[in-house]
């Protein structure tokens, strides 16, 4: 166990070392450097890379010749080297980006930046498109006659069945003839037993 332990932990190790990093590293005025000679132009070196997020500046000059100034953008405007965010004197600075916007590099000795010494590294945001989209669940439904939720009351729209347990027997109904509006159904009725009464005494007078 101990042996395929281990073997598993060396191919780990080898598989990692073999994975390219995703970070690039990106070396100011590529095999020139970092220099006031053969006048680069550094916002031509710049137009024609890529920053993200990640990535390393790394700045070669000879060590005390030149330096790194880190300035604000109205610094890296006018050159001003008196108030620098943040300055490198290594001779082999790397800088790393850690987050998107513009970044400006001025040497701060002077006359050099006034020269063209000075780089505006610009670090573009993730565009909208890139982030996964995620579509909108769509609303739930509910029925005209649905409960709201935690009620336990029957909606007004739909009234309770009758129970199917009531075992009461329907009383029985008789419908009489409904009079019209002339009191027709009165006076039917009245004339009906007349004439059973005049039939009665006929009868009897034939029976005499």
């Amino acid at each position: 166990m101990a042996v395929g332990m281990s073997g598993l932990l060396v191919l780990t190790i080898g598989l990692a070392m073999a994975a390219p990093s995703s970070a690039a590293i990106y070396k100011v005025g590529d095999a020139s450097g970092w220099t006031i000679l053969g006048n680069i132009n550094y916002t031509d070196w710049t137009a024609k890379k890529t920053f993200h997020v990640g990535d390393i500046i790394e700045f070669t000059y000879p060590q005390g010749i030149h330096n790194v100034l880190e300035v604000t953008k109205a610094d890296y405007d006018s050159c001003t080297n008196s108030t620098p965010i943040a300055t490198h004197t290594s001779g082999d600075d790397k800088i790393a980006i850690k987050r998107p916007g513009h970044r400006f590099f001025i040497c701060g000795v002077p006359g050099h930046c006034a020269a063209g010494q000075k780089v505006n590294i610009r670090v573009p945001k993730p565009r909208s498109s890139d982030a996964p989209s995620k579509a909108p669940a769509p609303a739930p439904t509910r029925s005209a006659a649905a409960t709201p939720s935690g009620s336990s009351e029957p909606s007004a729209a739909s009234p309770p069945a009758a129970s199917s347990t009531d075992s009461t027997p329907d009383a029985p109904t008789t419908t009489a003839p409904a009079p019209n509006a002339n009191g027709a159904g009165v006076r039917g009725g009245y004339r009906a037993v007349v004439a059973t009464a005049l039939a009665a005494v006929a009868s009897m007078a034939m029976l005499q």
